[in-house]
């Protein structure tokens, strides 16, 4: 229990470096586009081809895990993360790149499960909440991180550079894997290596109905997280009519908001209850909809931006202890993770279905309209499910 530390670190990191990686492509997609000679719906393909794959990565990887231990996988996992920095990086043309964003799809789909289900089983249960706030918002940082590096290396070095920037942090995150971070007790308690691997699918497949009901709750907890951020910098742009560094500044100022959020709602969920603190941030984020979507000034546009993914990345910092809590130990590396990352294929329809809101009113009006529907079916989602607040784990 009081090795659980380093598995935290070790589990936020790999979330931080796989979002960091995920967000620089983003960023640098017109770029890539015009080195490639590629229209914006070609390159386009590349996220799409990173988030089809990323559910064979929570399935492997979770798989692997259940049977095999949490740091080797991880290691692995992180170990490739650094190959594919280097490749995309390197890619010669736009087929080698689209290759590249698949095996970085399988690897950023499995990094979560193995990462979460390592750090919430060595969490102390009292403090499981706000150190699930902690990992989950790896995410928030490594997009503050993409933004800061684009903002003060791209102008100068061009795109390809900033891929190397993640390897060797992943490398040596795959060496303090290996030195500091201990094997889940509770894995080795439960270790499914003593199965046969039919016996494995058997159990894995005995938790059909729970695999449901996560992945129904997080697509509608994907659809308020990128029906908030995807289309933001958009509408600045658009309604706002903001530079690139300008909204740069203000996406990064709204990361920070995400990445305070979600640590204190994991805190404020060891003393309500997981359920509880998501629906509370919903309610909050419900509210802050009129300053956020229609601002009348820019201190206001800013107060907004910092607030709603505060209340947003709030409700995210529950999901990694309540995950952990309601999957079986059997199924704790798998379950969470491949639910989350199909999902994430499912949800990636929010931007789509806000394009064409924008289309019929305005930017403002479509993001306002987008964020109470999916609040409303996110806490409905959280509301019917069951709770395990403080279960105990390996019993």
């Amino acid at each position: 229990m009081k090795n659980y530390p380093p598995a935290v670190i070790a589990g936020f990191s790999g979330w931080l470096l796989d979002a960091f990686d995920f967000f620089l492509v983003t960023f640098c997609l017109t770029a890539i586009a015009r080195e490639f000679h590629k229209s914006d719906a070609q390159i386009a393909l590349v996220i799409s081809m990173t988030l089809a794959f990323r559910p064979i990565g929570g399935f492997v990887f979770g798989f692997i895990a259940d049977r095999y231990g949490r740091r080797l996988p991880l290691m692995i996992n992180v170990g490739v993360f650094a190959v594919a920095e280097i490749l995309t990086g390197l890619a010669p043309s736009y087929s080698a790149l689209l290759a590249v964003r698949a095996l970085f799809g399988i690897v950023m789909g499995g990094n979560w499960g193995i990462g979460a289900s390592l750090a919430m089983e060595g969490a102390p249960k009292a403090r499981r909440g706000v150190l699930s706030g902690l990992l989950q918002e790896g995410y928030a940082a490594g997009y503050v991180l993409a933004a800061v590096s684009y903002f003060c290396f791209f102008s100068h070095f061009g795109w390809r550079p900033l891929f190397f920037l993640g390897s060797l942090p992943a490398l040596a995150l795959v060496f303090f894997i290996r030195f500091r971070v201990p094997e889940s007790a509770v894995f080795k308690k439960n270790a499914l290596s003593r199965l046969s691997i039919s016996a494995q699918r058997r159990e894995i497949f005995s938790h059909w109905k729970l695999f449901l009901y996560l992945l129904f709750f997080m697509t509608m907890m994907l659809f308020a997280s990128h029906g908030t951020q995807d289309m933001y910098p958009t509408f600045l742009e658009r309604q706002w009519h903001f530079s690139p560094a300008r909204r740069s500044a203000i996406t990064a100022v709204s990361g920070i908001g995400a990445i305070i959020g979600g640590i204190l709602f994991g805190h404020f969920s060891d003393q309500w209850g997981r359920r509880k603190a998501i629906i509370i941030a919903f309610a909050l984020g419900a509210l802050i909809i009129p300053v956020w979507a229609y601002a009348p000034n820019q201190a206001l546009l800013i107060v907004g931006a910092f607030l709603m993914q505060f209340m947003v990345q709030g409700a995210w910092g529950v999901i990694p202890a309540h995950l952990a809590e309601l999957s079986p130990d059997s199924v704790r590396a798998l379950l969470p993770g491949f639910a989350y990352q199909s999902a994430g294929v499912l949800a990636s329809s929010v931007v789509f279905i806000e394009a064409v809101y924008a289309q019929k009113t305005s930017y403002a009006t479509a993001m306002a309209l987008t964020a109470l529907s999916v609040f409303v079916m996110a806490s409905v989602m959280a509301w019917l499910g069951r709770e395990r607040h403080g279960a105990d784990f390996g019993s």
